[in-house]
């Protein structure tokens, strides 16, 4: 549907997972129990004290700092205030001119991590060398390897050199993408996180589908076994070692990209004015899927957020989630749902899940993209107001016509549309007490039996229906249009015509001796006289 409101201008389409943040457990040594079991059957130290876990720490230590010193490859502390991203961006040209894969810079930094605390039992116990080890976060080195790939393109593992050695990989889904159409020789244009032109886009909405994980896995055990802490074959035979991924953050967006710039701008400005009036906590509830009720946690809210100097971006938060609109490179519009936390959906974190949460998403930015285009598509459609206004037959039942200047109507669209439930409907008992709290009406004022008459005309005309068999009331399509017609038709001409009559007029008395001044009471002279033309 978005694509048909803006075949035009749009060049094409394409839809797939941007950045993939993933999380590797050591599968053999994740509790504190195995922890004990590794040293004292496997290693043969029978006291796990700090001494043990700490040695382990600084042979990890110092063989990334051999390793680093061997191939020649640069390993800072980060700094505060810098963005490792930008700090590595030279390095990483420097690999893709050369045209080679591998490691090309390592970070050092102090974060927080998983660790396990070592104390002696209160008491004494039978056995001497027993230890009690238990979870906890603290302090430690963390290393980041910048990694270019040649199946998944720029990647970054952290790895953590405390006890259990859990590792993060930081994905991006146009990465993979780029070595696809690379290795299919298909010429493209990329600026960043996003693809400007493609020669067959099919060919690139193929190779935004091949990302699965097996793909994944593989790859980070490959990087997983050259740089991630170092076990003997005896400890990985007796302990069966492997990592477990299950993925922390993920994004998936919907690009939309344009041949022209102009109107980008104008349609992203419209679609969050639109979205900021528009998407209450039911439709957010309707477009996650989902239903709002008491016992849900989290924020159903929309905000603007300007992230700089002409950049903002559209968020509509669930839960943990949110879905965000921005526009960027003067170039492409794109719709981004972001999760924190899988089970907002439902659905299992683990990485071989990746194609539900694909299909998942996929419907939730189509369901996003699809009633953005459906509020687009409004227009002054002035044989439309002109059909509204005649009275119309249904069968022995004749219904009066809608004025645009009718108050009670307008009312009443203006609550169905921005509170209106989508997903069960409001029964006429509902949307009174609405329509009277909103607007500070009396009983008297505006009575039930006048809303069942309103209601009955609007459903005559088409812009209401019932929800099934009951009582409940929703607009169809044409009134979500037909509201939005009324409504920005009064707020946009009829507001700022009657907003005029209550302003201050300037006093020429007061007129400072400015040529700027003058320029603003000749001007608003000449209004005055179009205003006066157009009243006669």
């Amino acid at each position: 549907m978005f694509t048909q409101l803006f075949g035009d201008v749009l060049a094409f389409v394409y839809h797939c997972f941007d950045r993939i943040v993933i999380y590797g457990y050591l599968s053999g040594l994740s509790r504190p129990e195995q922890v004990v079991h590794f040293f004292r059957n496997v290693v043969g130290v029978a006291p796990v004290d700090k001494e043990v876990l700490r040695q382990r720490t600084a042979d990890y230590q110092a063989w990334v700092e051999a390793f680093a010193r061997n191939h020649r490859l640069p390993i800072e502390w980060a700094e505060k205030g810098v963005r490792k991203e930008d700090h590595v961006l030279p390095w990483q040209r420097r690999m893709a001119r050369q045209d080679a894969y591998g490691v090309y810079f390592i970070f050092k930094s102090m974060e927080q991590g998983a660790t396990f605390r070592v104390t002696a039992p209160k008491y004494p116990t039978k056995d001497a060398n027993y230890r009690i080890l238990a979870h906890q976060r603290s302090r430690f080195t963390h290393y980041y390897f910048y990694i270019r790939d040649e199946v998944l393109g720029p990647i970054v593992m952290r790895v953590a050199s405390f006890f259990p050695f859990q590792t993060c990989y930081y994905l991006n889904g146009h990465s993979f993408i780029e070595q696809e159409l690379k290795r299919a020789q298909i010429a493209f244009r990329k600026t960043d996180n996003a693809f400007l032109a493609v020669d067959d886009v099919a060919a690139l909405q193929a190779a935004a589908d091949k990302l699965s994980p097996d793909i994944i896995r593989k790859r980070l055990d490959y990087w997983t076994l050259i740089l991630g802490p170092k076990f003997s074959p005896k400890e990985r035979k007796q302990l069966n070692l492997s990592r477990f991924y299950a993925i922390a953050q993920i994004e998936y967006c919907r690009n939309f990209i344009f041949k022209r710039h102009f109107p980008i701008h104008k349609l992203f400005e419209r679609s969050c004015e639109l979205g900021l009036w528009r998407l209450t906590a039911d439709k957010i509830a309707e477009i996650f899927g989902t239903r709002v009720h008491r016992r849900m946690h989290g924020k159903l809210a929309t905000i603007i957020d300007r992230i700089e100097h002409g950049h903002h971006v559209f968020r509509a938060y669930f839960k943990n989630a949110f879905l965000k609109q921005y526009e960027k490179f003067s170039t492409f519009l794109r719709n981004e749902l972001v999760s924190n936390n899988l089970t907002d959906f439902r659905l299992k974190k683990g990485l071989d899940h990746l194609e539900a949460v694909r299909e998942r998403f996929q419907t939730i930015t189509a369901r996003f993209a699809g009633f953005q285009a459906q509020w687009l598509n409004v227009h002054v459609d002035f044989p439309l107001l002109q059909r509204l206004a005649l009275p119309i037959s249904v069968g022995a039942v004749r219904y009066p016509g809608i004025k645009i200047h009718d108050a009670r109507v307008i009312r009443l669209l203006e609550v169905l549309l921005h509170g209106g439930s989508h997903l069960g409907g409001w029964t006429a008992k509902q949307i009174h007490r609405a329509v009277l709290t909103s607007f500070h009406l009396s009983d008297s004022a505006y009575g039930l039996n006048q809303l069942r008459y309103d209601l009955r005309k609007l459903k005559g005309h088409g812009l209401l229906q019932r929800d099934g068999s009951r009582y409940a009331y929703r607009l169809t399509p044409k009134g979500v249009q037909v509201a939005l017609l009324f409504l920005f038709f009064h707020k946009r001409l009829c507001g700022p015509l009657a907003n005029s009559r209550f302003h201050h007029r300037p006093d020429h008395a007061h007129q400072p001796a400015s040529r700027l001044e003058a320029a603003y009471h000749r001007a608003d002279n000449a209004i005055q006289h179009v205003v006066d033309l157009l009243a006669a």
